[in-house]
């Protein structure tokens, strides 16, 4: 009989182990098992005993005859256990459960692989604690080709994958219950992190880093992100269901992303980031940043829901600068937050501060600012085009301090701003009339002109 590898699977999780014992599976079985070798055929079974040793030699086994191991339903002790070059683990989904022994070592880890493959394989930490310092529950470092995919990982105090100069693929994968971050990802090399579930995570979900400002071009795309926390505390640096830092190139798009302690989705100093189309409801502070030492940034098509603020691209100050913000709906912002604001305070929709372009989006019910340009005299080149902006405090806020540079904004409509659609500010105090009035004049670095308030 042959059977793919869906109707494999299906079979082995419900029939008892002796159906799919044996030595080496039939060839007839779907390209993924193919030639596999059985680990139950082999002697390896499931319960108390620590099976890291057998399953180390039978997956060294399976690399040398370049053939994948299958390991049948079943929880398998293991503890640091160290997986071979080239090695290939498939087991049923959710079934074919890897669970930590304990000991001051890792858990499953591999360094220095050129591929690896983990598929429909369960990584169940057992909520103890695993190494010291960065550790996940699996720890790749230096693989130049991960495959993971229909993999679970859960319940650990660290993180659930900690991976450092590697690349590859992880999908249709989930990871949850993390102490820390879900996916911790350092050096890359262009990884992608596609169509996964993350969630219930202590201070992350998915961290795409560098050590130092560089390319990285990782993608971070559909996955599905729940209730991540800040337990480390701070003021953003934690909480964030997608963190970038330092990498360049970085593409985040198509995620749903619910229920943050702090941003959906944080850039800090991430060069040529896009942002685009994803879904970020109920986030605790900002649920979009692009902020810090960065160039170029694309905010796109993203709905925002429920947050203390929406958009943010920031830190003029420390040269960020250069973004396209357009197409976005952000509303029902909240003037609260984590932790005490700092002037002029949450509930604004959308912040631009140098070298961007604000145009068509739509904010509605923002209490403090619609659109906010610049921060003291840290403004320049900023347009502000095409938005609709309703139920607010001020419309757009802009500033007017000495030093402050070139903004233009037109073809706006503003609905019930209720101090004013178009407000000049020195810092966070109102300081002109309405620049939406006719006859009020704009100061000379404003282009003010064709909006529409009421």
């Amino acid at each position: 009989m042959s059977l793919d590898r869906r109707s494999f699977l299906t079979l082995a999780a419900a029939a008892p182990l002796s159906i799919v014992a044996g030595p080496v599976l039939a060839q007839s079985l779907g390209n993924d098992l193919r030639g596999a070798i059985d680990a139950g055929g082999a002697g390896i079974r499931p319960g108390e005993t620590d099976q890291t040793r057998a399953l180390r030699k039978l997956l060294e086994q399976g690399t040398g005859a370049g053939r994948p191991v299958f390991l049948p339903p079943g929880r398998y002790a293991v503890a640091d256990l160290v997986l071979p070059d080239g090695a290939r683990l498939i087991g049923v989904p959710g079934k074919s459960r890897l669970v930590f022994a304990g000991g001051s070592g890792a858990f499953v880890s591999a360094k220095g692989a050129r591929n690896l493959t983990l598929d429909g394989i369960v990584i169940d930490a057992d909520r103890k604690p695993v190494g010291t310092g960065i550790e996940g529950a699996l720890r790749l470092i230096d693989v130049a080709e991960m495959s993971l995919r229909d993999v679970l990982i859960t319940d650990t105090p660290n993180a659930g994958l900690y991976a450092e100069r590697s690349g590859g693929r992880i999908s249709l994968s989930t990871i949850e219950r993390c102490g820390d971050a879900a996916l911790w990802s350092r050096d890359a090399r262009a990884l992608v992190v596609a169509d996964n579930t993350i969630r219930d995570c202590g201070n992350g979900g998915v961290l795409i880093h560098r050590t130092t400002k560089g390319e990285d071009g990782s993608q971070v795309r559909g996955n599905r992100i729940e209730r991540i926390g800040s337990a480390n505390g701070g003021t953003g640096q934690w909480g964030n269901g997608v963190n970038v830092y330092q990498a360049g190139n970085v593409l985040v798009a198509d995620n749903r992303i619910v229920d943050c302690a702090f941003t959906a989705v944080r850039s800090n100093g991430g060069d040529g980031v896009q942002i685009i189309a994803n879904q970020a409801l109920r986030c605790g502070e900002t649920a979009i940043y692009s902020e810090f030492a960065f160039t170029g940034a694309v905010v796109a098509n993203n709905l925002v829901d429920g947050a203390a603020n929406g958009i943010s691209i920031a830190n003029f100050n420390e040269g960020g600068r250069l973004a396209v913000v357009s197409g976005n709906i952000v509303r029902n912002l909240r003037s609260t937050g984590p932790y005490p604001p700092q002037p002029p305070g949450f509930g604004w929709g959308i912040w631009a501060e140098a070298d961007t372009a604000v145009t068509g989006n739509v904010v509605e019910n923002a209490p403090l600012y619609g659109i906010g340009l610049g921060y003291g005299p840290f403004l320049r080149d900023v347009t502000a085009t095409g938005n609709i902006i309703r139920n607010v405090g001020i419309g757009i806020a802009v500033t007017v301090v000495d030093g402050a540079r070139a903004a233009i904004i037109s073809d706006n409509i503003i609905r019930d701003a209720k101090r004013g659609a178009i407000v000049g500010m020195r810092w966070a105090d109102p300081v002109t009339p309405d620049l939406a009035r006719a006859g009020s004049p704009a100061p000379a670095h404003l282009t003010v002109e064709r909006n529409r308030a009421s």
